[in-house]
């Protein structure tokens, strides 16, 4: 699950910048992410289509073998419109991050989206975290997932921004669209005798991280739109956070 910046004449690549224009041409004729055409040519609907366009048959075939992996199973335990709002909106999330921080590339890819899915699985093993069994185990097979995806970003040629921004959206939304009732709730309802007292359906952590979740995921946003759209520059607003796109060594420079 990887979103490119950095477009190359074979079918892996296919995200563009200044040193290949024919490419960045081609992308933004299809509706690539370009800070460019979403900001000064009012072409904000490529925040949405460009998660939707994928770098040749590689790239394709391993989001989606990624989206069969991760998604069968959050929908079928959520359902599909509630998966479906998750990966959409993290996609748009992770499009945001990146527009504000690579200015100068053209981008595409699923991977904001994705690594949403991924941020989802995590909150929501958070906030039902009596329900289950191995939770631990579940976490940390998830969080190391997350991990391999943003050691792969420091590379100079992948949107990082895209899978930090999509797997934080995700991860808030997961305490929104995730949250399950108690199991104490559950078998009151099931097979309560009559006049017994009511459990409560979700409890006070549970609400708490909803709520958090929730105000947390409006703002940033909303925040993070505004500032695309008045034009603002992510990098001038933190200095060393073009480390987290591009790490140089001595094997590559950024």
């Amino acid at each position: 699950m990887v979103g490119f910046k950095l477009c190359s004449d074979s079918m892996l690549f296919l995200i563009g910048d200044d040193s290949n224009p024919d490419c960045g041409f081609r992308l933004e004729k299809v509706g690539a992410l370009q800070w460019r055409k979403v900001v000064q040519d009012n072409e904000k609907w490529r925040l949405v289509t460009s998660m939707w366009l994928h770098a040749g048959i590689i790239h394709l075939l391993v989001n989606m073998f990624n989206v069969i992996v991760i998604g069968i199973r959050l929908e079928q335990q959520f359902g599909f419109l509630r998966v479906g709002l998750i990966y959409l909106i993290s996609g748009f999330g992770g499009n945001i991050l990146s527009a504000l921080f690579l200015q100068n590339s053209v981008s595409v890819g699923a991977s904001g989206a994705l690594l949403g899915l991924l941020g989802a699985m995590s909150s929501e093993l958070l906030i039902n975290w009596t329900i289950y069994a191995n939770k631990l185990a579940a976490l940390f097979t998830i969080l190391f997932i997350v991990a391999i995806d943003l050691a792969i970003g420091l590379l100079p040629w992948v949107d990082n921004f895209s899978h930090i921004g999509g797997f934080l959206t995700g991860f808030l939304l997961g305490f929104v669209l995730l949250i399950q009732p108690q199991n104490a709730w559950e078998e009151y309802r099931n097979s309560a005798p009559y006049g017994a007292r009511p459990r409560p359906k979700y409890n006070p952590c549970q609400y708490v991280l909803f709520f958090i979740g929730a105000v947390l995921v409006v703002a940033g946003l909303t925040v993070g739109t505004v500032m695309l759209f008045k034009g603002e520059n992510g990098n001038k607003h933190c200095e060393w956070c073009h480390y987290l796109d591009c790490y140089p060594t001595s094997k590559w420079s950024c």
